[in-house]
This record gives C-alpha cells, structure tokens and sequence, in this order.
C-alpha cells in the first residue's frame, strides 16, 4: 500500500472512531448532569472529523482518477474494501474505547465547569498530568454489558435498524459515489456529486429520526424514568448495529456505485 491509500485509510478511521465515541459523552453527560457542556465538548471532537472528511473525498477522488490515466482500476475495488475495514475496525476499537473516554469526558465536563476556558482545557490535557488522568481511566467494556443483550419489552428495533441503515448509507455513500467514476469516467464527476444525496438521506436519518430518540433516552435517564442498564443495554446495540451498517457497506459498495452511473446517465 502506498501512502495515499494509507491516509485515506487513517482519515476513514478517524472519522468512525469520533463518530462512534458521540455514546461515551451522552454518558458523560448524564453522570456528570452537564448535558450540554458534554455535547459542546463533543462537538469540538466533530470538527477534527469534519476536517478529517473534507480531506478523505479528494483523495479518493484523485485515486480514481489517477486509475484512469493509467488504465489500471483493477485494484480500485479491493482499496475501497480496505477503506470500509477501516470503519469497522474504528467502530470496534470507538466501542471498547466508550468506557475510557466516558471517564475522560466526565472529568473534562467537571473541569470546564470551573473554567470555562476550551482552550485552555485542551492545553491541560497535553501535560503529564493530563496524561496520567487519562491512564487511570483506562476501562474495558464490562461482560455484564455484552451478557444482557436481551430482546425484551419495549426493545427499540425500529431505532436499533434505522441506525444499521443509516450507518451503511452514510458508510458508502462517498465511497461508492466516487467509485462510480472508475466504471463510467464520462460522468464521473455527475456520479461524484450524487453522494450528497445519499449522505443527506443518512444525516436526515440520523439527525431527524435516531438522534432525537436518543436525546429523549437520555433525558429520561436523567428524570429517572429509565435505568442505567437500560440505556447502556440501547447504547451498546446502537453500537453493535452500527458495527453491521459499516459490514454491509462492503456488499453495498460495489452495487450501489453501479446504481449511481445508471443514475448519472439518466439525469
């Protein structure tokens, strides 16, 4: 692998890990009762993710292209393979991490409470005493957490599968758009602009249907009206399902690139 492959693959694993660490701050937020500064905090974790995306699309774009020129996209579809693997494995690592950050992210919440200097905090975070904080809040995933998956009363599959679709969509939706232009490179750049219609059909999911069940779930948590385990029960299968988006996102690649030509053809 060269080193342009190896930073969209770093770039890929960076932008899931943030993503999938969104759980450990809602638990921050509730242990600390500072749900709003938790979700600030997090929101400046979301800008080295969006900084992170706006340099993985050119990059893919110009692999693409540069496959083109050399007549050889032979190797096209086994790099992007690699590239969602990196999803997965950012979500599985994003998912063992939850325990840690949560620690972390209740202590930062804590500390900017006093001061609220963001800044300020970050720079804290980078001397040896913020480093040895974040070693001792170093936790695994209890078993009990795993051992507890039960499907009972109340189970929220309707929210559980719509994070499953929206993670595939929105796992693929760059990645096969950009794909799309290996196979007909006449409309590549028609293709390449359709992925902002498959990612706004995933962020409409996400932001109007998954997010504000889970703002609901976490207020409830707060008033007392649902458990601990029961919100870390949803947390975890919300992790789990988008574990699976990012899996199917593999079969969804090459499929969904061939559905973008013919859609790029017909408009």
């Amino acid at each position: 692998m060269d080193i342009q492959l190896w930073a969209i693959i770093g770039l890929t694993f960076v932008i899931h890990l943030i993503g999938t660490l969104a759980f450990a701050f809602r638990i921050a937020g509730i242990r600390s009762g500072q749900i709003a500064i938790a979700f600030s905090l997090f929101n400046a974790m979301v800008l080295i993710s969006r900084t992170s995306n706006s340099f993985q699309a050119p990059l893919l774009a110009k692999r693409v292209e540069s496959s083109i020129l050399e007549a050889g996209s032979s190797h096209l579809q086994w790099d992007f393979a690699l590239i969602l693997a990196a999803a997965s494995v950012a979500t599985i690592v994003g998912g063992l991490l939850i325990p840690t950050v949560q620690r972390v992210a209740t202590g930062a919440v804590a500390s900017f409470k006093k001061r609220r200097n963001l800044v300020r905090l970050m720079l804290k975070a980078l001397t040896p005493r913020g480093a040895e904080v974040v070693m001792q809040s170093v936790a695994l995933p209890r078993y009990q957490n795993l051992t507890s998956l039960r499907v009972s009363t109340g189970f929220p599959a309707v929210y559980i599968g719509m994070n499953f679709a929206a993670t595939a969509l929105w796992t693929v939706g760059v990645l096969s758009a950009i794909y799309a232009g290996s196979i007909d490179p006449e409309f590549r750049v028609t293709a390449s602009s359709l992925s902002a219609v498959i990612n706004g059909v995933a962020t409409i999911m996400m932001f109007i249907l998954i997010d504000p069940y889970l703002a609901g779930l976490t207020d409830d948590v707060v008033e007392g009206g649902v458990s601990h385990a029961t919100y870390r029960r949803v947390l975890v299968w919300m992790v789990l399902s988008r574990l699976a988006g990012t899996l199917f996102a593999q079969i969804l690649l090459v499929p969904g690139a061939h559905l973008i030509v013919s859609v790029a053809r017909w408009i």
